[in-house]
């Protein structure tokens, strides 16, 4: 591994993984210093299969990791050349690959053997054992497929209310959710900690600022941002981003001369 910097491959997943995964990426990351980064809460879960060195999480080293949902920032650092492929789980994909209610994985991060087991050893060997990083990444899709269709299955009801919560940027009331499946609130918050993670509550506050945090990306004025997304003011829309993101609107927002990011 002679380049510096990062490297990347990405590929949408297959039919059968679409509700599950959101994006597979291979990658490579080798830098002549040490880099920390911030990495933002998400309305979603990541799975790292990794091999290479290990890569610094929230002051813990690991190869290969995963969590749950969180609603702050972990800081990384990766100081030694490192590849593996990384997956965006939807909660519910996280809930049945890991099978384990995701409350137990909020705001943690955890060896992947830990929650995987051997699926998630022989995973990283053969994906290792595979040159192309576009066959590592069909590898990657049939072997999530077969883990987690086998996984446990999930009503309709929970992936219906975190859609519509989704859809609405974070801005629908928990009580129009609970109402609209005849739920109790306490039913409502009971499930979503178990498919989910985090309360409802919470979950639309991550919502709600990645949708922030996108648009910031995009180059639309940060108090526009503030206004569209439901914050009281700007100064609330940068404790959020200070919070869940470890940084703030400014930091992220394009320069000028520079194109806007499409993540």
């Amino acid at each position: 591994m002679n380049a510096l910097g990062p490297a990347m491959v990405e590929a949408a997943p297959g039919p059968a993984l679409r509700p599950y995964v959101t994006r597979l990426t291979a990658y490579r990351e080798h830098y002549g210093r040490p880099v920390t980064r911030s990495e933002a809460a998400m309305p979603g879960a990541v799975l790292i299969l990794g091999f290479g060195a290990p890569t610094e999480v929230a002051g813990r080293l690991f190869t290969s990791f995963t969590g749950g949902l969180g609603d702050r920032f972990t800081v990384t650092r990766t100081s030694e050349p490192t590849e593996g492929v990384q997956v965006f789980l939807t909660p519910f994909g996280a809930r049945r690959l890991f099978g384990l209610p995701m409350r137990q994985l909020a705001n943690v991060v955890v060896p992947a053997e830990d929650v995987l087991g051997r699926w998630a050893r022989d995973a990283v060997a053969r994906l290792a054992e595979t040159p192309s990083w576009r066959d590592r990444l069909a590898l990657a899709d049939r072997l999530l497929t077969r883990r987690i269709l086998a996984g446990p299955e999930l009503g309709p009801e929970v992936p219906w209310a975190w859609a519509r919560l989704v859809g609405s940027g974070g801005a629908l009331r928990v009580s129009s959710l609970a109402d609209s499946l005849g739920w109790s609130h306490r039913h409502l918050v009971a499930r979503f900690h178990d498919q989910v993670g985090l309360t409802p509550k919470a979950a639309a506050r991550v919502i709600r600022f990645d949708r922030a945090a996108r648009l910031v990306r995009a180059g639309v004025p940060i108090a526009e941002v503030a206004a569209s997304c439901g914050f009281y003011d700007q100064a609330h829309l940068n404790r959020e981003f200070r919070t869940l993101g470890g940084l703030t609107p400014g930091q992220i927002r394009p320069r000028p001369g520079k194109p806007p990011r499409a993540d």
